[in-house]
């Protein structure tokens, strides 16, 4: 099954890096990994940096970068207190670049990064961090855009619950090696699980492929399956993105997990891709695995 000890997790002190960093302290702590903990200074945030005399900008930079390691590690020490040891990293640069060239470095099995809410899947900016690194990224990227209600744990020592885990099939190639991070993270939190499938809905289709498509679905459930009725299969007809979300709206799983066809996807301007369409729209957050 599919391992993730060394997680990255970038933060821009917003609440959204806040419950991201959450979810990857709960992965590391069931992982027992390595949890390192960036922030990117960037210093075109800082206009006031174009009226610095040209001899102080040196001294301006390191002000920036010192300022940032002081956050980043109060943010680490306010947060990290499930006996996780947190490495801090602090770098200027390009956020996006920074990321992905540390995560490659460090060979890391998983980034958990927020990304800032729902505003309409038409009006993602093409430009934001978290896009341009789901596009880049040679491991699996977890996406958290909202603060969640229901599950996040009051207690200190695991502050993330994943009871339910909703695992998204097309039967691609692709989405089977994906279904190892769903099993994993099953057996790790003794969660439910349940596989989906949506049939496109076209004329001349039946409860025959509906029934064909079960039985794929039940093909995929390995023979030691953490326990009876903790894996359960589900087959809907219609939009897949729009099944997903909707399904996802009604069981409300803590996270989704699919498949990405390959890095650089979004460069061939595959924007109404079902995973990213549900990163964007979706009520959860959603495990992209790339392959």
């Amino acid at each position: 099954m599919a391992d993730m000890r060394r997680i990255l997790c970038p933060t821009d002190f917003s609440e959204f890096s806040d419950i991201a960093f959450r979810y990857a302290l709960s992965i590391a702590q069931h992982y027992r990994g390595k949890l390192l903990v960036q922030h990117v200074v960037e210093s075109w945030q800082h206009p006031e940096a174009a009226f610095v005399p040209a001899h102080y900008y040196v001294e301006f930079r390191s002000h920036l970068l010192h300022k940032g390691e002081e956050e980043l590690q109060r943010f680490v020490k306010n947060h990290a207190n499930n006996g996780i040891r947190a490495e801090s990293v602090v770098e200027q640069g390009i956020a996006a670049d920074a990321i992905l060239a540390l995560a490659e470095a460090q060979e890391v099995d998983l980034i958990v990064m927020g990304t800032h809410g729902r505003r309409g899947f038409d009006r993602l900016m093409v430009g934001s961090v978290t896009e341009r690194v789901l596009r880049k990224a040679s491991c699996p990227v977890l996406a958290v855009h909202r603060p969640s209600r229901d599950f996040l744990s009051l207690r200190e020592q695991d502050p993330i619950r994943l009871n339910r885990i909703l695992f998204c099939t097309d039967f691609s190639e692709n989405s089977r090696q994906a279904l190892s991070y769903a099993l994993s993270l099953t057996a790790e939190y003794n969660a439910e699980l349940t596989l989906l499938h949506v049939l496109k809905d076209i004329p001349g289709s039946s409860i025959i492929d509906e029934a064909i498509a079960m039985e794929q679905l039940n093909n995929l459930i390995p023979p030691e399956k953490p326990k009876a009725g903790r894996i359960r299969s589900i087959v809907r007809k219609g939009s897949p993105y729009e099944q997903i979300i909707q399904f996802s709206l009604e069981t409300r799983p803590d996270i989704v997990i699919m498949a990405v066809r390959g890095r650089g996807a979004l460069n061939l301007a595959v924007f109404g891709s079902t995973t990213y369409r549900v990163i964007q729209l979706g009520p959860c957050p959603v495990l992209a695995v790339h392959f």
